[in-house]
């Protein structure tokens, strides 16, 4: 496999680059309602009246959304009128794109059809109104534990952004602690909360990694996918056979190739 991007937060800064950051950060922190310079906040709440705080990260937003777009906020706030609206919004379209590809929407067959994929258009994307936060729940624990650990054959389903059709497969996580675990169910949640959005498969893999290096801090993340992806088997090129392989390797996994072949092998890729 090739040799992945260097993680950024693994290459020694200089005291230039520090006080570049810092200044960044405090400049985000000031937006979000906390001013540095006299330790006042000045906390942003959610449409339920809950305080929120903005950690200082490039890969979880203010609260754990994980780069939403403007449409995620709105969907994740909207009361149940506006949920409505929304489905109504989406049947219309389903119902012009039937037309457009010469079916009638009123025959018997159809008459449910545009209801029935809107929901589950919802369905496949309600990654979008998950957060870390929730996902992990707490669930960080310190063992004092320093040894690889690996769970492997996530079963993973996505939607390809670029052409809608699903893409399916198998990832595997793992990482070392620096003293502390988390929960092992959390990691396939962690991978679901991501493979429900507009995915692929490259952002995805990283997305998961940075999220479990961001939250639980460990010396290093792996998580290898592989999948099949629709879109090249129904259409395009209709390679039946074809498998796609991602990899992400942050801090040690990155660092010693030792440890990054005793994942790989572990998992089965080496053996392939």
């Amino acid at each position: 496999m090739r040799k992945p991007a260097r993680d950024v937060r693994d290459v020694p800064q200089s005291r230039r680059q520090k006080k570049e950051l810092s200044r960044r950060g405090n400049e985000l922190v000031k937006a979000d309602g906390f001013d540095a310079d006299n330790g006042s906040s000045r906390a942003r709440t959610n449409a339920a009246g809950t305080a929120l705080t903005r950690p200082n990260s490039p890969v979880i937003d203010f609260d754990g959304l994980s780069r939403p777009s403007f449409g995620t906020r709105e969907r994740l706030e909207e009361d149940d009128e506006g949920k409505a609206a929304r489905l109504g919004r989406m049947k219309g379209a389903v119902k012009t794109l039937l037309e457009c590809i010469g079916e009638d929407p009123n025959r018997e067959g159809l008459l449910a059809t545009p209801e029935r994929y809107a929901n589950a258009m919802l369905y496949f994307t309600q990654g979008y109104q998950q957060n870390i936060r929730d996902i992990v729940n707490g669930a960080i624990f310190q063992e004092g534990h320093n040894e690889m650990v690996i769970v492997k054959d996530i079963d993973v389903f996505s939607v390809c952004e670029h052409h809608l059709v699903p893409f399916t497969g198998k990832m595997h996580i793992g990482y070392i602690p620096h003293n502390a675990v988390i929960g092992i169910s959390k990691l396939p949640r962690i991978a679901e909360m991501f493979a429900r959005r507009l995915q692929i498969q490259e952002r995805l893999t990283k997305d998961v990694a940075n999220a479990i290096f961001e939250v639980l801090q460990p010396q290093g993340v792996a998580v290898v996918m592989e999948s099949t992806h629709l879109c090249m088997v129904m259409r395009g090129v209709q390679k039946t056979a074809s498998t796609t392989i991602t990899s992400c390797v942050l801090g040690c996994f990155e660092r010693r190739e030792k440890t990054r072949n005793e994942f790989l092998s572990l998992v089965g890729v080496n053996r392939r």
